[in-house]
């Protein structure tokens, strides 16, 4: 797995709501797109203290890469299984927004029914503790 360093466009209310944290990269991706990377179902809470102008929470945001970068993550996304995947958003000591992007393979249905089979159990045991809280 590979990882690289991007710059978000970003509103200025945007900012604003990533420094206070409201954002989540939840079922976020990244996606080649002509000659840019954009950052999909990138969900950033609307400013509270902003205007009617806020922008779309789940806008899509145009990534800064240099054009060699995006080249490669092509030739890398190219071969079958790839994504880029957005691992986290944080500011660089500069305060500048960035996001860490990582090429790595998509699980694979054997992975996805094991893993629904452990939140599951796991799902079991806590309701069944809370549920013998209760009855104490």
């Amino acid at each position: 797995m590979e990882t690289l360093e991007a710059g978000i466009i970003l509103a200025g209310c945007e900012v604003k709501s990533l420094r206070e944290g409201n954002a989540s990269l939840a079922g976020s991706f990244a996606r080649l797109e002509k000659e840019a990377v954009h950052l999909h179902n990138f969900y950033v809470a609307p400013y509270l203290m902003g205007n009617r102008e806020n922008p779309d929470p789940l806008r899509v945001k145009k990534l800064l890469l240099h054009k060699s970068q995006i080249h490669k993550l092509r030739v890398k996304t190219a071969e079958k299984g790839l994504a880029l995947i957005p691992l986290r958003v944080y500011f660089n000591d500069h305060g500048i927004a960035k996001v860490e992007l990582a090429v790595a393979r998509g699980k694979n249905a054997t992975d996805k029914r094991s893993e629904i089979k452990k939140e599951s159990a796991k799902r079991e045991i806590d309701r069944a503790i809370k549920n013998k809280n209760r009855r104490q």
